[in-house]
């Protein structure tokens, strides 16, 4: 099976054309994703032909589960379907069917080339419902008191209450606004423990965040069904919108992962956009059921 290493701002996968459900999908992203025993990633993208858009695309963690959106990654696959002549951009627009919806990119390059890709990601869903999230409270969810409990221990040392503020991107985010630089915050820690909290009942990605001006924000973020990785596009979003709903940034926000910077748009109403680079790594055949 052909594949493309591609990364986005340091998110990276593997991606490949596919047909629908001809092969064991969530088996084959946890083999291809292993970074010891496989090429290596953080999810494993499937380029499909589509019907209300003019490409698909599906993605799979590399715990094998299934997401319904990644920003990173369907910038990846868009450079991947223009390079490869899937898609005709229109003045450099098309569009692309994933779980959370039809999504419009419009692409940015020359001779043939992509290098930054600009992505419509679609209005923040707030209400407990559409994230989803188990509680009882007016909308938006912010500063919502979630209890983490560290190391296991039943004891109120090992007790902490985290505000978090709760929006779906299409996939379910969690961010939390702290005051300190984001690598001081023991993310490996808790990290799983929000992601795997009894609130979510689809499991959450998790974004800290730090907002350093008006047009500048810093962040990490700990994936749901892929761990900590360098950036992600759709946690990238989250975190523009739980800065904006408090009033803390502007319209316009450029968010620094360790992978890279993102640059986000939201005027507080409608859709929000993210633009970003693609890259491709490197080419490869992969030898199924070898």
């Amino acid at each position: 099976m052909n594949f493309v290493k591609m990364q986005g701002a340091g998110n990276d996968f593997v991606v490949t054309e596919a047909a629908g459900d001809e092969r064991d999908w969530p088996r084959l992203a946890t083999a291809m994703c292993d970074r010891r025993f496989g090429v290596g990633a953080d999810g494993l993208l499937l380029a499909l032909r589509s019907s209300p858009a003019e490409i698909g695309m599906r993605v799979f963690n590399s715990d094998g589960s299934e997401a319904e959106m990644c920003g990173n990654g369907i910038r990846c696959l868009a450079k991947y379907a223009v390079e490869k002549g899937l898609v005709k951009p229109t003045d450099g627009r098309f569009s692309i069917e994933t779980m959370a919806g039809v999504v419009s990119v419009e692409v940015n390059g020359e001779g043939g080339r992509v290098d930054r890709v600009r992505v419509g990601m679609g209005v923040p869903r707030l209400t407990p419902e559409d994230i989803p999230v188990l509680v009882h409270r007016e909308t938006p969810l912010v500063n919502l008191p979630l209890e983490v409990w560290r190391g296991g221990a039943a004891d109120v040392s090992a007790r902490e209450i985290l505000p978090v503020t709760c929006v779906s991107m299409g996939n379910p985010h969690a961010v939390l606004l702290v005051t300190l630089p984001v690598k001081d915050f023991p993310l490996e820690d808790v990290g799983p423990r929000v992601a795997a909290h009894p609130q979510f009942p689809r499991g959450v990605n998790f974004e800290v965040a730090r907002v350093i001006d008006r047009k500048q924000i810093e962040a990490r973020v700990w994936e749901r069904g892929a761990g900590l990785t360098l950036a992600c596009g759709s946690g990238a979003c989250a975190v523009i919108v739980a800065a904006r709903l408090q009033g803390l940034v502007d319209d316009v926000v450029d968010i620094t992962l360790p992978g890279g910077t993102l640059t986000l748009e939201w005027d507080g109403k409608g859709i929000v956009y993210l633009t970003g680079p693609a890259v491709s790594v490197f080419t490869g055949y992969w030898l199924l059921g070898g």
